[in-house]
């Protein structure tokens, strides 16, 4: 696939997916055309990757998310996750072994299972920056994909720019003419993408003229109760601001509740700005404007991914990065004070 993919000018996955026949893709008829035309005159056979999995012997995937049990049971987005990796496992006839660790324990986590030789490949999603075991994985040679990323790439990786997805998210306030704007996170910025997140919001802020404040900063967990608390923090505390950006849906929601329970109104007194489009954004009340992430193509890219590196062990690193999109719900509105 890596001659197809060099003739043809996309990237192996793109190939893999379109001789495999990957369903909901958003690669363009063109490309698609392209890629087939340009297999039969090299002599792709399709299915080379699917075929090269085949031979091993467990045709098992394991996915490994690093979360307390309680953020499992409230985080939707990774609902999402599962749901675009069950899709791709099924499709290829594959199994999924799904792991979850608390955080700490990652890298006997990896490794057991790497040296178990009850699965092909990890498929990772929730490792924190400094995670060691990410690299120990890497010299064990088991094939792996990260959903996310890490400050430096030692495995191959597919997520989103949280950063800039952020300073768009954010700049919708400020062009809404909201010049005191608060922040929650999604989580600790032990991981990569509340950390990520918060530069975006802190971005946004510098090329407004605006200061950035750790007065209006609150660190969410990844759940409701963490929003309710970080947004009635927030007002206890006496900060002014009109707006707030909350990096996760979920942690958004629970931040609405404190807000409906004050007497606030959304977006009357205060607006907010998402992020993941979660299914139960649009029926918040009032639907949540936020950043849409494609999960189930991330995840479905991640196992396509992860089939490549089993099939092709030295091939080099790849890093894919999937678009966002801002959904301008009812949340967000004019400064009005």
């Amino acid at each position: 696939s890596r001659d197809v993919a060099e003739a043809a000018g996309v990237s192996r996955t793109t190939v893999s997916m379109v001789v495999n026949d990957v369903q909901g893709t958003k690669i363009s008829e063109q490309t698609r055309q392209h890629v087939l035309e340009t297999s039969r005159l090299l002599g792709y056979v399709p299915n080379a990757a699917a075929k090269a999995l085949a031979s091993r012997r467990s045709q098992t995937v394991g996915l490994v998310m690093a979360r307390q049990p309680y953020h499992i049971i409230s985080d939707a987005f990774l609902n999402l996750l599962l749901d675009g990796l069950l899709q791709s496992v099924h499709r290829h006839g594959m199994r999924l072994l799904i792991e979850i660790i608390e955080p700490k324990h990652q890298e006997e986590t990896y490794l057991r299972l790497a040296r178990a030789k009850h699965i092909d490949g990890l498929i990772l999603a929730g490792v924190r920056q400094d995670d060691q075991g990410v690299y120990s994985l890497a010299r064990e040679g088991l094939p792996a994909v990260l959903i996310g990323s890490m400050p430096e790439q030692i495995i191959d990786h597919v997520d989103v720019d949280n950063h800039q997805a952020s300073l768009s998210a954010v700049e919708h306030l400020l062009n809404l003419g909201h010049t005191q704007i608060a922040c929650i996170t999604n989580a600790s910025l032990e991981f990569a993408a509340p950390a990520q997140r918060l530069n975006g919001y802190r971005h946004a802020l510098e090329l407004a003229g605006l200061a950035y404040t750790e007065d209006l900063v609150r660190f969410g967990d990844y759940n409701l109760d963490s929003g309710y608390l970080q947004m009635n923090s927030l007002l206890d505390a006496g900060a002014q601001f009109s707006a707030v950006f909350i990096a996760s849906d979920v942690v958004a929601q629970g931040a609405m509740t404190a807000l409906h329970e004050r007497g606030l109104k959304i977006p009357g007194d205060i607006s907010i700005v998402g992020f993941d489009d979660v299914p139960l954004a649009r029926f918040l009340a009032p639907p949540l404007t936020t950043v849409h992430v494609p999960a189930s193509e991330m995840a479905e890219m991640a196992c396509e991914m992860l089939i490549e590196r089993i099939a092709d062990p030295e091939a080099p690193l790849q890093s894919r990065i999937l678009p966002t999109e801002l959904v301008v719900r009812s949340t967000s509105g004019v400064y009005n004070k």
